[in-house]
């Protein structure tokens, strides 16, 4: 059996430093592509994107405060983007089949994110209900597969690597 550590790289700050440079990285990816693909195709703008994004906790009131709420729902978005990052770095260590194939990983992870950002976060949210769309659903979980799941996948695995003990 193998084991991952947590000790050592936690200590001197290596840890944290993957999950910054996890987690700007996705955030980062995620926000070009949807700021990309969306007004390409969905006639929105980026502003409008930033918006709905604060709209979460705005309501929709977030689509009448300008640049100011456009850069709220930035705030927003990054936010969100950490919590996801820090999840999978504490999954990561406890699940020693996340290690064994990253496309598999990066799959399944933007899979769980779709899934509970649709059918979980948002329905808790000030965000404007709207019915399902199996479309845009799976839009939507192809970009975080790509934007959240890839990134996290390899960073994760080089920060990990070197910690994994044989038996």
């Amino acid at each position: 059996m193998r084991a991952i550590s947590w000790t050592g790289a936690a200590e001197s700050g290596q840890r944290t430093r993957a999950i910054v440079r996890a987690w700007l990285l996705a955030g980062s990816l995620d926000i070009v592509i949807a700021c990309v693909y969306y007004p390409l195709t969905a006639r929105v703008t980026v502003v409008g994107i930033l918006q709905g994004i604060a709209s979460g906790v705005l309501g929709a009131r977030a689509f009448n405060g300008g640049l100011a709420t456009a850069a709220f729902g930035l705030a927003c978005h990054y936010l969100i983007a950490f919590l996801w990052t820090t999840f999978f770095f504490l999954l990561y260590p406890r699940f020693r089949a996340l290690a064994t194939s990253r496309v598999a990983t990066a799959v399944l992870y933007g899979v769980l994110v779709s899934a509970a950002m649709r059918f979980v976060v948002l329905p808790l949210s000030n965000v404007a209900s709207r019915p399902f769309d199996l479309r845009a659903f799976v839009i939507a979980t192809v970009i975080l597969v790509l934007s959240i799941g890839t990134p996290l996948t390899v960073v994760a695995g080089r920060y990990y690597a070197p910690h994994v003990h044989g038996p």
